[in-house]
């Protein structure tokens, strides 16, 4: 609950010890104003939160968590589960959280899960063990199905990966009609050879934009021709090689490729180019996400935009409404997509 620190006289000796009772007779406060600003409170008015805020800082006040969590049955600690911490999407999700909830006084636990059911029920036990207050699940929806029982327990929110029939709150976009969109703005374009390439179905993304493909196409009476669905095993650049070997292997190449990922896309790119096809020219290129490598190949690559970090802000938001009020119905939300021109379609 406290920190030592040296009075500003310098005097030998000056060390000793800060509570919470000094920094509200510092800022001319109650010890419950102190509490309120540091537990994120919004009952207290501005003025009084900055004048807290600089007692705290002069006097170098820092919260004993783990008297805090004896005290009060709070861990302020919050769970982020994804997948795969290397793929760039999440990231910029997990910085939306992670900006979110840190101004309320929480900290972040990023948790590695590699989408194995498992591997995610042991990080759900530190919720059990009231060593983590929520958390914030990336992993497959089917990942999420298997652990809906015991997950409904504890206050926790679906980000991306979603089940709208389960009683979690989500946030993430409607991406059937994202692949819609982005198929039909290569037939747009007069493409009508125009190739899918996939990755794992235990996610609802990929199920999902594997639906709004096949839309596209049946609204432009263009036949499905299964050779043109790719499915790799990963969302990593080679695969997304492989991908475009594998188009160049058929008899009747596709003008067009769509991707459900950039990371795969911007490996078909790379693909194409080293088998000495040109991009747009033989072959045109569309990804999914709008990471920022995306305007960074070359060609830039043509993408649907999701929001990532007001997915990760939104999450957030939703957490803490479970946290602040247990009791309170929480809904989805959906967010907007859209597509994104650039050089390689």
């Amino acid at each position: 609950m406290a920190r030592s620190f040296v009075d500003s006289s310098g005097a030998a000796g000056a060390e000793r010890s800060v509570s919470i009772a000094q920094v509200a007779t510092r800022a001319g406060v109650s010890v419950a104003t102190v509490s309120r600003v540091l537990n994120g409170k919004q009952t207290v008015k501005e003025a009084t939160r900055l004048r807290v805020a600089e007692a705290i800082q002069a006097m170098g006040y820092r919260v004993n968590q783990m008297a805090r969590s004896l005290r009060t049955d709070e861990s302020r600690l919050l769970l982020v589960m994804v997948p795969d911490i290397g793929n760039p999407f999440y990231a910029q999700i997990v910085q939306g959280i992670n900006g979110v909830v840190q101004d309320k006084g929480y900290s972040v636990l990023l948790c590695e899960t590699g989408g194995d059911a498992n591997r995610e029920r042991r990080y759900f036990d530190l919720l059990e063990s009231r060593r983590a207050d929520g958390a914030i699940c990336l992993d497959p929806d089917t990942v999420q199905q298997a652990l809906n029982g015991q997950a409904l327990r504890f206050p926790w929110v679906a980000c991306c990966e979603f089940d709208s029939q389960v009683a979690v709150p989500y946030v993430g976009i409607d991406n059937r009609a994202a692949a819609r969109d982005a198929v039909s703005c290569l037939i747009g374009k007069g493409h009508r050879r125009i190739a899918f390439v996939n990755s794992d179905t235990r996610f609802m993304y990929a199920r999902e934009r594997s639906l709004g493909y096949a839309d596209a196409l049946a609204q432009a009476d263009i036949a499905f021709r299964k050779e043109y669905c790719v499915g790799v095993d990963g969302l990593d650049f080679a695969a997304g090689k492989r991908a475009a070997q594998a188009l160049l292997a058929l008899d009747q190449r596709p003008t067009a490729v769509f991707a459900v990922s950039d990371t795969l896309a911007i490996g078909v790119i790379r693909g194409l180019h080293e088998a000495g096809q040109s991009v747009p020219g033989d072959m045109a290129v569309m990804g999914f996400d709008d990471i920022s490598l995306a305007q960074q190949t070359c060609p830039a690559l043509s993408t649907v935009a999701q929001p990532m970090r007001t997915l990760g802000e939104q999450a957030a938001y939703l957490l803490l409404r479970q946290l602040d009020d247990p009791r309170s119905r929480i809904s989805g939300v959906l967010l907007p997509h859209r597509v994104v021109l650039r050089e390689s379609a």
